[in-house]
């Protein structure tokens, strides 16, 4: 019942199957990235060896990310995920950091960036209007430690960007399944379309194996270099393996969720893994890793190498369907922790209602919706979501060290699946991702002492995530004893 109304709260559903809760987490992992960072990611190593490498050992880390989150998510099944794991681990203000941190920019700003990419791509087939450039720069907005931001700027791509954030919010506000078979089915495209480029890339390419172990001469790394060209690779690799924790988000909406979400998760990184691997294969196979390191995309160059002329169309037009699917993906599930927030009293009620037809948390879409769209318009998705990278390995670093925390805390909790090699799994991830953390702190530091930068972005980071305590402090006080959900 809730307490505020005395009316019974309508929940959500468990409608979706094994294969799409699969394809969900492939479709929120795979976007743009595995189109645009190898060819960053060569300059930055000059090896196709350490390429290939630093794709594998990413997405081993990514894996025993994911090994480590399946035993949580397999005995917390509500919907919410990480949110619900960090209230039961950490407490409500861990919770509502990570939950607020979620709302303000890195999901909404995912949804952002993701879709822009995609009415980017757009302009290859269609034109979007634009005003002159006199026009856009008479609108301007200063933000303090960004910068002045220019909402028309690029107007035609941010309204087209727009709509389709609204869309896919309309698709999944009217109802989850039908949100999961367009995940489904731009997952099954997505990964498709960069199957027949490599099944091409080897079959008709005329490339050479040789380039798998020839160096570029001009970009040999060595000693100190090496090293630092590791770290910024594997950042890199990070970037595009983002996502994978996503499906806990909408635990209460699958079904047998102790099964699936623990089966989705592992099946879905390794098969991420295979992916990026061979693509990157292909890639080295049509250019060598020289080449690949002047490359502005990578994957269009190789499929021009591959199909001609078309080769261009082809690459635009996989990007637009990998980042449709994902940015659909991304909706779908972070709506579900805004939802969780209100149902535990740390966001305004109406936001944890349940749409009575659709069985959707639809005014937490329409929020989501609402702000990705501002965002869209300021144009620092992008700056903000930078800044943020950092406070999500504390995030992800936190969630791993929640398995030891739990398994004190709840030693009789039934884990209908618990991570293999524990604890020397969850460590290395635990491990790994605190140097990320402090190599990334004291990286900022260095580039800001240096002048390189104006700001420390893990700093700012942090600084827009602390934001959010005055309004922690609100939620506790005025429903703390409202909510019907709360479980204190």
């Amino acid at each position: 019942m809730n307490a505020v109304t005395g009316k019974e709260k309508l929940s959500l559903l468990p409608t979706l199957g094994l294969f799409t809760t699969i394809a969900i987490v492939v479709g929120a992992v795979i976007g743009s990235g595995i189109f645009k960072k190898p060819a960053l990611m060569a300059s930055q190593l000059g090896s196709p060896e350490w390429l290939i490498a630093v794709w594998v050992i990413a997405g081993v880390i990514t894996l025993f990310g994911a090994l480590t989150n399946a035993e949580i998510a397999g005995m917390i099944t509500e919907t919410g995920g990480q949110y619900v794991f960090f209230k039961e681990m950490y407490g409500d203000i861990t919770a509502y950091m990570y939950g607020w941190a979620m709302l303000a920019v890195v999901q909404t700003g995912s949804i952002a960036s993701i879709t822009y990419i995609f009415s980017e791509y757009t302009q290859y087939f269609f034109a979007l209007p634009k005003f002159s450039h006199g026009i856009e720069q008479s609108f301007i907005i200063h933000i303090p430690f960004i910068g002045n931001i220019f909402p028309l700027e690029n107007i035609g791509v941010k309204s087209l960007t727009i709509f389709v954030i609204f869309f896919l919010s309309g698709v999944n506000y009217a109802g989850v399944m039908l949100g999961g078979r367009v995940t489904s089915i731009f997952t099954i495209a997505k990964v498709t379309v960069i199957l027949v480029l490599v099944v091409l890339g080897f079959a008709i390419g005329n490339g050479s194996f040789a380039h798998f172990w020839k160096d570029a001469p001009t970009l040999n790394m060595t000693g100190v270099g090496l090293f630092a060209g590791l770290t910024a690779a594997i950042s890199g690799a990070f970037w595009a393996y983002d996502g994978w924790n996503n499906i806990t988000y909408i635990a209460g909406e699958v079904k047998n969720p102790q099964r699936n979400i623990p089966l989705a998760l592992i099946t879905g990184t390794l098969i991420v893994i295979v992916v990026y691997v061979v693509i990157n294969l292909a890639y080295l196979y049509i250019l060598p890793v020289e080449k690949m390191a002047g490359s502005t995309l990578v994957a269009s160059d190789v499929a021009q190498v591959v199909l001609g002329s078309v080769g261009g169309g082809f690459v635009a037009a996989a990007v637009m369907i990998s980042t449709f699917g994902t940015s659909n993906g991304t909706i779908m599930v972070s709506a579900r922790v805004y939802y969780a927030m209100s149902n535990k009293g740390m966001l305004f009620p109406i936001f944890g209602n349940v749409h009575p037809k659709y069985r959707t948390p639809g005014n937490a879409l329409i929020l989501q919706a609402v702000w990705a769209s501002l965002l869209v318009l300021s144009g620092t998705f992008d700056i903000l979501t930078d800044m943020l990278i950092f406070v999500s390995w504390i995030f992800y670093g936190l969630g791993a060290f929640g398995v030891f925390v739990l398994r004190k805390k709840m030693p009789d909790r039934y884990r209908p699946y618990k991570v293999i090699g524990y604890p020397v799994i969850p460590a290395i991830f635990v491990i790994f991702a605190t140097a990320f953390v402090l190599f990334t702190l004291i990286n900022d530091i260095e580039n800001y002492v240096a002048g390189k930068v104006q700001i420390i972005n893990s700093l700012f980071g942090i600084l827009l995530v602390g934001i959010g305590i005055p309004f922690y402090i609100y939620f506790k006080r005025k429903y703390k004893f409202d909510s019907p959900n709360n479980n204190n």
